[in-house]
């Protein structure tokens, strides 16, 4: 038995997960137990964080789905491990999700997860934002532990429509961040810049989501 396998999630088995998640539970479920038996392995996850997968990750990314349209394009930088693509995937099925990664094992990661929860709204691009620049034009895009705020919005910015909207998942100083990030939205014309506490399941400590619309065009969130 592997250290990750000796570790027990306390969300494991409980009956709010699929009630919580509901139709898009049989694809959640599927990556978690993926990253549970592969995560380690491949280098996408430690061995300590097997044990809260659900409530530190896939609960976590789950909190930004509330910002989120039910359809439109929606770009996930920095996927990484697809969080929280993968999540934002599953639960918003109407949308095309676009997950952006630069390293090519991450990639090959994602096209096998996206293969074996049968996903069919997902698109794998290996690329930096930076590169995609007049490629993609998205309604939302998504991003978790990527990069500080000011960094951020200058990748993601060219990748958002006018009036479309940056989502950030964020830690507990989302809103030093915001603060430190302000000539950059006065630079790049986003507005509304908003620090939300956003929940899922009562007893998981709420995320911070960062949310900035560009161009003042006010369609913001659908």
């Amino acid at each position: 038995m592997t250290e990750a396998e000796a570790v027990r999630d306390p969300w494991e088995g409980d009956a709010r997960l699929p009630e919580f998640f509901a139709d898009a539970w049989p694809a959640v479920e599927r990556f978690h137990r993926m990253l549970v038996d592969e995560g380690e392995l491949r280098g996408l996850i430690g061995p300590r964080e097997v044990g809260r997968l659900w409530e530190r990750h896939l609960l976590n990314s789950a909190a930004v789905v509330p910002f989120l349209p039910e359809t439109g394009v929606i770009v996930d930088v920095g996927s990484g491990s697809g969080l929280p693509g993968i999540v934002v995937a599953a639960m918003r099925p109407e949308a095309q999700v676009v997950l952006v990664e630069p390293m090519e094992r991450r990639t090959t990661w994602l096209d096998d997860v996206v293969a074996a929860t049968g996903l069919v709204n997902v698109t794998v691009r290996r690329a930096r934002a930076q590169e995609l620049e007049g490629a993609i034009e998205a309604d939302v895009v998504t991003a978790r532990a990527v990069a500080a705020l000011d960094k951020l919005f200058r990748w993601t910015v060219p990748l958002v429509r006018d009036g479309g909207v940056i989502v950030a998942l964020k830690g507990s100083r989302a809103a030093e961040e915001l603060t430190a990030a302000a000539p950059v939205l006065r630079k790049l014309r986003l507005v509304d810049a908003q620090v939300h506490r956003a929940g899922t399941i009562p007893g998981v400590e709420p995320t911070h989501v960062v949310t900035a619309v560009r161009g003042g065009g006010g369609a913001g969130v659908r």
